[in-house]
């Protein structure tokens, strides 16, 4: 019986490569974070909090791609080994605002420079334009698999 029009050709598919491409980098990453007791979740929210203060647990589990209890379980450790607080109480609704301790910041300095050196070597063979020519284009695809339209 024929393959044909069976399935997707894993040779040829744009989709399985970029999947392949991310799995390569959170290993990357994760090989250089690890030393630094760190995995690219633990990374990914520091990052986060350190671009944009006082965001919720929810928020943090959005922006690292966890689920909200992944994202409360590591906050918790994150605030009991010095990495981040969080006020007892919200102060308003129900979000308790996260913020980087200067613990967290100085760790973040040593794992965005870690970070930073994997994304150099990735792109290290594409040109100043095919790095921005890559970067429209993963940009486009996001938003149209979003449906959304909008700019990310």
């Amino acid at each position: 019986m024929s393959q044909e029009g069976v399935g997707v050709d894993l040779e040829t598919s744009l989709g399985y490569l970029l999947k392949e491409a991310s799995s390569a980098l959170r290993t990357a990453m994760e090989d250089v974070l690890r030393p630094l007791g760190m995995n690219v979740t633990h990374y990914s929210c520091l990052e986060l909090l350190a671009q944009r203060p006082g965001l919720s647990n929810s928020e943090l589990a959005r922006g690292a791609f966890v689920t909200r209890q992944t994202m409360n379980v590591l906050l918790q450790a994150l605030e009991r080994d010095g990495y981040v607080s969080r006020p007892a109480e919200a102060p308003v609704g129900k979000a308790l605002p996260t913020r980087l301790t200067p613990r967290g910041r100085r760790s973040l300095e040593q794992a965005s420079a870690a970070v930073r050196s994997v994304e150099a070597r990735m792109l290290a063979e594409l040109t100043d334009a095919e790095q921005a020519q890559a970067f429209r284009i993963l940009q486009g695809m996001v938003r149209s698999l979003r449906g959304d339209g909008k700019e990310t």
